[in-house]
């Protein structure tokens, strides 16, 4: 199990450029505006990646990074964010072991940087419905291929809840209204 206190979460490129094809849209950006509002309940940092020339952060991740003055995207042009120097610099100043990743693409830029980070130490939990790829078939062969190489694979209020540890904690009525909210959009997107 995980502990807050020594984890970051990492949203890897979910772009203007990528999102339209993306499988199952609705649902990882969901996600992943969920995560993103737990960690801020939880304070754990954000790190945020954008590729090169494929646009801004989609609007409605943007408006929540904004929304706590935290957007400010670590730019690159490789596909791992490892190998981006100004990530690597900023994932040691958070000084956390456990990664726990989200964003698109599933089998290029999430998977590479996971591969990355387990290949250097780090202790990777893969979001499996907050992550995704043009492609199925891609998003699949990618959370397999990482399990196989030591990431843990999870989900979003699996995550939640074990970074909220016990409905005593502070944190509890905020994660419960968060996964509320999140039952209720899933519920309503399933009668579309």
């Amino acid at each position: 199990m995980i502990a807050k206190e020594n984890s970051v979460l990492l949203v890897v490129d979910v772009q203007e450029r990528l999102v339209s094809t993306i499988f199952d849209v609705d649902r990882i950006l969901l996600n992943i505006g969920v995560l993103v509002k737990a960690a801020q309940v939880h304070r754990m940092p954000v790190l945020l990646t954008e590729q090169m020339k494929l646009g801004d952060t989609v609007l409605e991740i943007k408006e929540i990074f904004e929304g706590i003055k935290s957007y400010n995207p670590i730019k690159k042009i490789g596909f791992s964010c490892y190998r981006n120097k100004e990530f690597r610099q900023t994932l040691e100043s958070v000084d956390c072991l456990d990664i726990l990743v989200c964003g698109i693409e599933a089998h290029i830029c999430v998977s590479q940087t996971a591969l990355d980070l387990l290949d250097n130490g780090y202790r990777v939990q893969v979001v499996e419905d907050a992550v995704s790829s043009h492609r199925v078939e891609d998003k699949k062969t990618a959370v397999e291929r990482l399990r196989d190489a030591g990431a843990t694979v999870t989900c979003t209020e699996a995550l939640l809840y074990e970074l909220t540890v016990s409905a005593q904690a502070p944190e509890f009525k905020k994660i419960l209204e968060l996964t509320k909210y999140r039952r209720k959009v899933l519920y309503d997107q399933s009668k579309q």
